[in-house]
């Protein structure tokens, strides 16, 4: 399955994104790519191999994003029991797909939702 390359400009916007908030870190659990802080998972980023249709989760905790993010075409509840703790699978490569930007404010919010205060506290000083 070929790679949708709007799709993959954006995946790749949000993990630069994300690997440059303070402390984060990537790792390759399950196969997929994830970016964690404090050892902690704050955005499930999926592969970009083709294999699955590219997508990213974050724990979003404000309603309105939530419902916002929920809103966009093919997004659900994650899966495996995430949902419920506010866990959100957005799909990029949908007609009407969130654009990089507003990916990156949800994954800012997910982060901000696992870090340490003193990570948050470096980000606000940036």
């Amino acid at each position: 399955m070929a790679v949708d390359r709007n799709a993959l400009r954006k995946w790749g916007k949000v993990r630069a994104f994300a690997l440059g908030l303070p402390g984060a870190t990537e790792e390759f659990p399950w196969g997929e790519t994830v970016a964690k802080v404090n050892k902690k998972v704050f955005v499930f980023l999926g592969v970009d191999d083709g294999s699955y249709p590219l997508g990213v989760t974050v724990k979003l905790r404000d309603d309105t994003a939530h419902a916002h993010a929920l809103a966009s075409p093919g997004a659900e509840p994650a899966g495996y029991g995430l949902g419920k703790s506010g866990w959100v699978s957005v799909p990029l490569e949908r007609e009407g797909a969130p654009a990089a930007e507003l990916l990156c404010d949800w994954v800012e919010e997910s982060y901000r939702t696992i870090a340490p205060k003193r990570l948050i506290a470096e980000l606000d000083a940036r």
